[in-house]
């Protein structure tokens, strides 16, 4: 059976202690198309199952339903769990393609107050703001969520697609344990400044979408893989010529996998997990069976070698990883 070794993100008050490897739950309830809430909940405690503590979620999946799915499903596991979900994207419930983002510190009290109330929970062990605010000091968001410490509510506090200097100033108003950002195969821009910047200050990584957005899976050779309300359809990488061209990098990384006796997805994880002990991925997954299998990506051993050649190896991906509005509100 695979045992799931732990990770500490932060070196600051003893850190937070978590499975090396995370569960994104967003996929559960939005986004992807297909949704189960039964079977969703039996991922999560075939997850728990298995030694995979960490749980990802945010108030705007959904909006909210994800945080109440969540809740649900950890309702008498509280204390197996890390729990980590996020503020700051407010979504019109009328229409929820409509956003904002919202860093002002009374929004950050009142945010995390229903967050609790959704989740069930005394505590949030990691608090992130999921997209910084350019219209608010980034002093007086992360002053707030300081507060929240301070009252017991909040354990940990984290940034998502902060920048460099974002992130410097937010660490000088409190420890931030974690930043969230995209981080796999084909998205390795972090590596250039951020990760540098997180581990001079002790800060952990957690990449979300480490499997591509499931692309790097393999499963997906056609966009008519995906459900006809599924957001991928629009993203980018999955569209038109974009596409094709990028099952190239799905091509390298299958044929690789199956030198080592491993699936893609599996190959892909252990490339991310490889990146070192601050890192820790959160794929996502609606299903128990993918659990099991990212889960056995811990036990992959990739040399340095081997990490070189896989991303020696990667075709150059085509488009970006959203459309022109997500990108705006990245790396701020």
């Amino acid at each position: 059976m695979t045992t799931i070794p732990t990770r500490t993100l932060g070196r600051h008050d003893g850190g937070l202690d978590v499975s090396a490897l995370g569960l994104g739950c967003m996929g559960m309830s939005d986004f992807y198309g297909d949704r189960d809430d039964a079977r969703s909940i039996a991922t999560i405690h075939r997850a728990l199952d298995l030694g995979v503590f960490f749980l990802d979620t945010s108030d705007m999946y959904g909006p909210h339903k994800n945080e109440i799915l969540v809740g649900e499903a950890i309702a008498d596991r509280r204390d197996e769990i890390v729990l980590a979900t996020k503020f700051g994207v407010s979504r019109d419930p009328s229409d929820p393609t409509k956003r904002s983002v919202n860093g002002r510190p009374e929004y950050v009290h009142a945010a995390c107050e229903a967050s609790l109330k959704r989740l069930g929970v005394d505590y949030i062990d990691l608090y992130y703001q999921h997209r910084v605010d350019p219209n608010v000091p980034i002093e007086e968001t992360v002053g707030a969520m300081a507060e929240l410490v301070s009252a017991g509510k909040v354990r940990h506090l984290g940034l998502s697609e902060a920048a460099p200097d974002t992130i410097r100033r937010a660490h000088a108003t409190h420890p931030i344990t974690a930043l969230q950002t995209e981080y796999s195969l084909w998205s390795r821009d972090v590596e250039d400044e951020i990760l540098p910047t997180l581990r001079e200050l002790g800060i952990g990584l957690v990449p979300y979408s480490p499997l591509g957005r499931g692309f790097l899976s393999g499963a997906i050779r056609s966009i008519e893989d995906l459900d006809p309300g599924d957001y991928r359809r629009v993203n980018p990488r999955f569209a038109g010529e974009n596409f094709a061209k990028n099952l190239a990098v799905v091509d390298v990384i299958r044929e690789i996998a199956e030198e080592k006796g491993a699936t893609p997805s599996q190959l892909a994880l252990a490339w991310v997990l490889g990146q070192g002990d601050d890192v820790v991925p959160i794929p996502g997954t609606t299903r128990a069976e993918r659990v099991e299998e990212n889960a056995a990506a811990v036990e992959l051993t990739l040399d340095a070698s081997d990490l070189e050649r896989i991303a020696a190896a990667m075709p150059t991906v085509a488009g970006d990883r959203y459309d022109a509005g997500g990108m705006a509100g990245v790396n701020l």
